[in-house]
């Protein structure tokens, strides 16, 4: 329900009975955020005019309020068909107070810094700059949209839920008057994302409507609500272990940790567990949980299919840095494509959030002598080398602590070149690393944990790196590009690059990652310094490690690889990243701008060990005695086969595709889909359930042998199935194989662009066992 859509002309006694439901509503709303009675709150729910900002001549106030759902916002449009525009509260990524933007800096004043602020979207979705008429406005639009923010996403799986639910009864009851017809319920369960003849639909309502009045009101709309959201597979699991006067006690529980979870759990732990889900408090000093606490518990972190262990820092981070992969990022700059799309420091923002450690920056000469950003020989924009590096100083370790590489590809002239080492030195000052660490020379990488919070440049260098140590003049070198990557733009029609000088100011910054052309294993075993790498383009890097794997694999447990895109992927597109992590390769750089498959699997590789962008390498892609070869599979260490049961149980609340169409509901299917060595991969699905995307049950069971356990990732994905097209996605799920738990497990899922679905998630069974 909304206060702001046309509605049919009301009375004046109409309008003030309506304002006052829609008060109430509110009310109710800001009471389950936790913000009932908030002066924050209030000031959202009232409004204001602010100026949005779209470029120098266009500045134009438009009025903003939160809806009463307390979960959407309200503006004023002047575009043609339409006056008002809405945005969801989940799409905002965060909150930025000040001109931190670049439409902001560009085009306002920076008098007016601390009246403006930035609502920075999830995806592709463009930031929307704003100014307040005065400083202590702009205050309250930061501090209300952060709170409320804040509230929601700290909202458990349950009020998530119901919160959903209760706008969308809210949504339904046209004529707001706290009652439902039948006609209004259909309408409501298509809301919900629910397709029900008027059979079903009629015998809901008669089961509810007690009081035989043609419309359900209070108690009857609850016993709905109940009827609704009772989760018959949950009844099942808990009626076969609540053992105890109808109830769970810590007992039961351990019961079904032991025999269902297959965790090594103690009474204790179990009584931890009660202690941290039960909401009943007679239940709890009973050492009992009901079973609203055991949904909640099912949930949680506890419950779901990722490893809670595997949440923090669990590994062992003072190996060698090439002992990791590392998140790596290629053309970071670009928020689209690599043709004519935008670059922004944006997007080495959003890169930098998702936990990328490895971050690309291509440098040419710009106008007023300062060095630009874009990708060379086409339609992309520029942005300023500077700009950049203040940004990448900004926001390098909010998610991660562990260093950061910037690779640089360097087509600047020398005057611009000893302009970027001017930037970078005084813009990220003492972290910006410009000499080995220790007295000594090194011979091999440090570990992330001994760089914390340090910046490598990964370039060309003029001399050895034991010249860090003695002093050395500048000489001519060949382009600063990898010669690899030379020839893949003339595969592309690009302008071939020439020989250029190399600034000495620049060359001294590289200490741990100096760009070497790659002549072969044996060449790079007898030649190369560890801390020289090199870059190999898609194809040659797929090749080699199909053809050359063990070698490959060798040659990265010392010296560090980067893979990057095809030039020939105008579009941005990605490859499978699985067969050059199969090939121990660290940085293997994608386009992090461009959702699918590729980025699914990628942000699955770094989920764990606290999304640090560094994940520890097996063991045997470490060890130099190692001859493993994941193409073709010999005995070894690596050698761990497993077989994993799985049961595709239910769905809850998947969310709509098609939000345009009213009577659109999902028909959905789960596919499963393992990653990892050739002999791993796989994939299998179950049927689609018809019209229901609310609470479809498959109870399907598969079975998958996974040879090489540590490198294989799963992928969940839910589709909508189509007869006549491609199915469209409804949310997907990836994390490693090593970090799924035994037993019944929620699976959270992720939008295209790999944002959380509220309430909405997948519910298995998986056991895995060693194989015979």
């Amino acid at each position: 329900m909304s206060c702001i859509r046309k509605r049919p002309k009301r009375t004046k006694s109409e309008e003030v009975i309506y304002q006052e439901q829609c008060r109430k509503v509110a009310q109710e709303n800001g009471k389950r955020l936790g913000l009932e009675g908030d002066a924050d709150l209030q000031f959202l729910l009232s409004g204001g005019e602010l100026t949005k900002v779209k470029s120098n001549s266009w500045k134009k106030a438009r009025f903003y309020k939160l809806q009463e759902d307390c979960k959407t916002m309200w503006h004023e449009s002047k575009k043609t068909f339409k006056s008002t525009q809405t945005f969801s509260i989940d799409d905002i990524d965060s909150v930025r107070q000040g001109r931190q933007s670049e439409g902001l800096r560009k085009y306002t004043d920076a008098a007016v810094e601390d009246r403006c602020f930035s609502i920075i979207f999830k995806g592709r979705k463009k930031n929307l700059d704003l100014m307040a008429s005065n400083v202590e406005e702009a205050k309250r639009w930061v501090t209300g949209l952060e709170k409320i923010i804040h509230n929601l996403r700290s909202l458990n799986h349950q009020q998530k839920s119901e919160h959903w639910i209760f706008n969308c009864m809210r949504k339904a009851d046209k004529n707001a008057d706290n009652k439902m017809t039948i006609k209004e319920l259909k309408h409501f369960l298509r809301q919900i994302n629910i397709e029900v003849d008027d059979t079903y639909a009629a015998m809901l309502f008669k089961k509810c409507d007690k009081s035989n009045s043609g419309t359900l009101e209070g108690t009857e709309i609850k016993e709905f609500y109940d009827l609704l959201t009772c989760r018959e597979e949950i009844e099942v699991i808990y009626g076969k272990y609540a053992q105890t006067d109808s109830q769970m006690s810590d007992r039961d529980l351990l019961n079904f940790l032991l025999n269902e979870q297959r965790e090594s759990v103690s009474l204790e732990q179990a009584q931890k567990l009660i202690s941290k889900y039960e909401l009943d408090e007679t239940a709890k000093q009973k050492k009992r949980m009901t079973k609203d606490g055991f949904l909640m518990y099912l949930h949680h972190e506890d419950g779901a299919i990722f490893n809670p262990a595997h949440k923090g820092v669990y590994q062992d981070m003072t190996q060698p840095l090439s002992h990791y992969f590392i998140s790596s990022s290629h053309n970071t700059y670009l928020l689209e494509d690599q043709l004519k799309g935008p670059s922004s420091t944006e997007a080495y923002i959003k890169a930098l959030m998702k936990g990328c450690r490895c971050v690309e920056l291509d440098c040419w000469d710009g106008p007023n002598g300062e060095p630009v950003i874009y990708h060379g020989y086409t339609l992309t924009s520029k942005v300023l080398f500077k700009d950049v590096i203040k940004a990448i100083k900004e926001y390098a370790f909010k998610t991660s602590e562990y260093p950061v590489i910037l690779s640089l590809e360097n087509h600047c002239t020398l005057e611009q070149q000893k302009l970027m080492a001017q930037h970078m030195t005084t813009i990220l000052g003492s972290a910006l690393l410009t000499h080995p660490l220790g007295d000594q020379m090194p011979t091999n990488f440090p570990g992330p944990e001994e760089l914390k919070g340090r910046f490598l440049v990964k370039g060309k260098r003029l001399n050895k790196l034991d010249a860090a140590f003695n002093n050395n003049s500048m000489v001519e070198v060949d382009s600063v590009s990898e010669e690899d990557e030379a020839a893949d733009s003339k595969e592309n029609g690009q302008k071939a690059k020439a020989k250029i000088k190399l600034a000495k100011e620049l060359s001294d910054l590289v200490i741990y990652c100096k760009s070497v052309h790659f002549s072969g294993f044996e060449h790079a075993r007898d030649n190369q310094a560890f801390y020289e790498m090199s870059s190999f383009k898609e194809s040659k890097a797929m090749n080699l490690a199909e053809t050359s794997a063990t070698a490959y694999i060798h040659h990265n447990m010392d010296k560090l690889s980067r893979t990057y895109p095809a030039g020939s992927r105008t579009d941005s597109s990605n490859y499978n990243p699985v067969p050059l992590w199969n090939a121990g390769c660290q940085i293997v750089a994608l386009n992090f701008q461009t959702p699918g498959k590729e980025m699914d699997l990628y942000q699955g590789r770094f989920l764990p060990n606290a999304q640090s962008g560094y994940i520890l390498k097996p063991e045997f892609q470490r060890d130099p005695a190692s001859q493993f070869d994941p193409v073709n599979l010999s005995k070894g260490s690596w050698l761990q086969k497993k077989t994993m049961h799985l049961m595709v149980i239910s769905a809850q609340q998947l969310p709509k595709i098609n939000k345009e169409k009213a009577k659109s509901i999902v028909d959905p299917l789960v596919r499963v889909e393992i990653y990892g060595v050739p002999a791993d991969n796989s994939s299998k699905e179950t049927g689609y359930i018809e019209n229901n995307g609310f609470n479809p049950m498959w109870n399907e069971t598969f079975q998958f042998t996974v040879h090489v356990p540590q490198l294989a990732m799963v992928r969940f994905v839910v589709e909508d199935y189509d007869t006549a097209s491609q199915n469209d996605l409804v949310g997907h799920y990836t994390l490693p194989f090593t970090s799924i738990q035994n037993g019944y497990r929620h699976i959270p899922l992720l939008t295209k662009n790999g944002d959380v679905i509220p309430s909405a998630g997948l519910f298995v069974h998986i056991m895995i066992l060693d194989a015979q």
